[in-house]
C-alpha cells in the first residue's frame, strides 16, 4: 500500500493576519471542531468549560468576541435545538415536530415541521463534544470548520477569494430562525463554504453571562414562552 505524504503544517496565524489585513475584520476568526469523546475535547490546551447553560451562539461568541478556547457537551447547551444542529442531541420525532415554534416563528404545526426538516444538521451519535478557539492559537489543529463574521462588503471579498481559482458557484439557502444550521450546521455536514444571516438567538444572546444576564434560560423563557 502506498504511503501518503504527511500534510504540511498550516500557518493559521499567518492566514488570520492576511484576512485581517485584507478585510479589516472586527471579530476574531475562529475554528470549530467536533470530538468523538469528551476526553479528546478536554485535552485541548487552555480549554475552558462553561459553568452554566448557554446557547451555541454564546459559546461561539466567547471565542470570536472574547478570544477564549471553550469546550462543551450537549449538557452545556440550553435546549434541543442547539444540541441537534451540531449533532449533540437527537433529531427525533419530538424535535422534528417543532411544537415550541408554533405561534412564535410559524403559524401552523405543519410550517414548524417543514422548517425543522429543512435544517442542515450534524448526524446524531458520532460526536460527544465540541470546542471553539481563535484560529490563530492553533489549538484546534486542524479545525473542522473556520468561522468568519463579516459585513456584506467584507464577505463578498472573501467569496471572491474562494472563487479565484477552482471556481464553483456557491448556492445557499435561508431556513429562517435557527440560522446556525445555514452556517456551522451546513458546513460541518457538507464540508462546503456556508453563509447565513444571524437569527434572533445570535442577535439576542451573544455573551449573556458576561454583562447581560447570568442564565440564558431567563431570556429564553420570555422569548419562547407560550402565547
Amino acid at each position: 500500500m502506498q504511503q501518503q505524504a504527511p500534510l504540511e503544517p498550516v500557518d493559521w496565524s499567518g492566514i488570520v493576519d492576511d484576512l485581517n489585513s485584507l478585510l479589516r475584520l472586527k471579530t476574531t476568526v475562529i475554528g470549530l471542531k467536533m470530538f468523538a469523546t469528551v476526553e479528546e475535547m478536554t485535552a485541548i490546551p487552555k480549554i475552558r468549560r462553561p459553568t452554566a447553560v448557554h446557547t451555541t451562539d454564546q459559546i461561539v461568541s466567547m471565542a470570536s468576541r472574547l478570544g477564549w478556547t471553550v469546550g462543551i457537551t450537549g449538557n452545556d447547551l440550553v435546549g434541543a435545538q442547539c444540541r441537534a444542529v451540531i449533532g449533540l442531541g437527537p433529531q427525533d420525532e419530538k424535535w422534528l415536530a417543532g411544537q415550541n415554534y408554533v405561534g412564535v416563528w410559524h403559524g401552523t404545526a405543519e410550517d414548524a415541521r417543514k422548517r425543522q426538516e429543512a435544517l442542515d444538521v450534524v448526524p446524531f451519535g458520532k460526536y460527544q463534544a465540541m470546542a471553539v478557539s481563535p484560529l490563530a492559537s492553533g489549538r484546534l489543529n486542524p479545525p473542522d470548520i473556520c468561522l468568519v463574521y463579516a459585513t456584506p462588503g467584507q464577505m463578498i471579498i472573501l467569496i471572491n477569494g474562494l472563487q479565484y481559482t477552482g471556481y464553483k458557484k456557491f448556492e445557499w439557502g435561508v431556513v429562517g430562525e435557527t440560522a446556525c444550521a445555514d452556517s456551522w450546521g451546513r458546513a460541518l455536514k457538507t464540508g462546503e463554504p456556508s453563509l447565513s444571516l444571524p437569527c434572533f438567538a445570535e442577535r439576542r444572546y451573544p455573551i449573556a453571562p458576561y454583562g447581560i444576564q447570568s442564565d440564558v434560560r431567563a431570556g429564553m423563557g420570555v422569548s419562547y414562552g407560550k402565547k
